[in-house]
């Protein structure tokens, strides 16, 4: 497949490591109904895929993403059309979360909107310095509730409001203070960033990665003592796990584990 034929390209290295690459260069990246479409296919196919650990999504061009497609949301307007689109995104954002395996976004340029919803909906994130981030539907009059909902999320409640109701931007600096990114890199330091990153995350069990991702997004959602509940019963079943016996055996015995292939 041609780079000009595939609106999101995938490559897998032999760790595991997935990279995502958006591909819309000359859209900025947007979000039409075809790249939501066609990042949905590629995030189910991971879910399905034991052999992958990390997944890295990055994007082609000047810019990382600028939210939705106005031109195709402008073209046909219909109550039922945005109902449809907007489940669609949503749809496609959670399966992010729901993935197995940690998701690093590589965030260069700008990530508006949509874009910067889904840096936000990532598990982690690592900026080049010239990066830039905003919620800036309201300039246009429109609120960017559904990226709110990842947005406040990640920032302080007032950090996030502030950038929803004024559509200002951040720049990468501002964005690591505020939360919205783990790590900041020069340029010509992304790369080696994000691989420092993904590295540390492919050196540890895949079992307990996702045992543990999503038990850290469930726990957002519940009160401190089903929290506690869940948590419990995860690191019980966790430990039974053979990387886990393995790996608090090693520590016991002052050795590294000996965890072998990746459950």
């Amino acid at each position: 497949m041609t780079t000009n034929e595939a609106l999101v390209l995938r490559q897998t290295d032999a760790r595991g490591v997935v990279r995502l690459t958006l591909n819309r260069p000359n859209a900025f990246n947007s979000l039409s109904e075809d790249m939501l479409a066609a990042l949905q296919a590629e995030l189910d196919a991971i879910a399905k895929d034991e052999s992958a650990r990390v997944v890295v999504l990055a994007a082609s061009g000047k810019a990382f993403c600028a939210g939705h497609d106005l031109k195709e949301m402008r073209a046909e307007p219909s109550l039922d059309y945005y109902q449809k689109l907007f489940a669609q995104c949503a749809q496609m954002m959670l399966t992010v979360q729901k993935l197995p395996v940690p998701v690093i976004a590589r965030v260069h340029g700008i990530a508006t909107a949509a874009g910067c919803q889904l840096v936000a909906m990532c598990d982690l994130a690592v900026a080049s310095r010239d990066a830039r981030f905003a919620v800036s539907g309201v300039n246009l009059g429109l609120f960017c509730s559904t990226p709110s909902v990842a947005l406040s999320r990640n920032l302080p409640r007032k950090a996030a409001f502030e950038m929803l109701v004024t559509g200002a931007f951040i720049s990468a600096d501002e964005a690591q203070a505020k939360g919205l990114v783990n790590r900041v890199a020069e340029p010509d330091q992304l790369d080696a960033a994000v691989e420092a990153l993904a590295a540390s995350i492919v050196a540890k069990p895949r079992v307990a990665l996702a045992m543990g991702k999503a038990l850290f997004y469930r726990q957002l959602e519940k009160g401190i003592a089903a929290a506690y509940d869940d948590a419990g019963q995860t690191m019980a079943c966790n430990m039974m796990d053979d990387s886990a016996l393995e790996g608090v055996q090693a520590f016991i015995d002052k050795r590294p584990p000996r965890w072998g292939q990746p459950h």
